[in-house]
């Protein structure tokens, strides 16, 4: 078991979670349910998970970094992580229907971003400052612009 487990409350919506986020990451796995706590897995990463209540929200203050590689990878989890009231954010970040934040950032952005040129870097961070679903082309652009 890792030393360090991410722990979600959820709002009685424990299941219905669980099994969408099931959908969303290939690499998942259920290990435990029960009507008041699971555990799973989404691509490696341990998770466990309690049928709470109302008492607490997630917020922006905790969010899961989704590393991509390449648009088609941003664009498949933008749009499944925000079906069905889910919202989008600025600069990669969204909120699920269950209100947890995501960032969906593909590696890119970093590389772009810490490149030696302060004026290529200070380009891309622009151009992405006015993005909510980053667009690796638009990254690009701006860096060779």
């Amino acid at each position: 078991m890792q030393k360090i487990t991410p722990f979600l409350w959820f709002d009685n919506n424990l299941e219905e979670a669980i099994n969408f986020y099931s959908t969303v990451f290939k690499n998942a796995k259920i290990s435990s349910i029960n009507p008041m706590s699971a555990t799973f897995e989404l691509e490696g990463q341990q998770f466990m998970a309690l049928n709470g209540g109302p008492h607490f929200k997630f917020n922006e203050a905790v969010s899961f970094f989704v590393n991509v590689e390449t648009q088609e990878e941003v664009d498949y989890y933008w749009n499944k992580l925000t079906a069905d009231g889910g919202a989008e954010s600025r600069c990669g970040w969204l909120k699920d229907k269950f209100g947890l934040s995501w960032q969906i950032i593909p590696s890119i952005l970093g590389k772009l971003m810490g490149d030696k040129d302060p004026v290529k870097a200070k380009k891309v961070i622009d151009a992405m400052l006015t993005m909510n679903k980053i667009d690796v082309k638009g990254l690009q652009e701006a860096y060779e612009s």
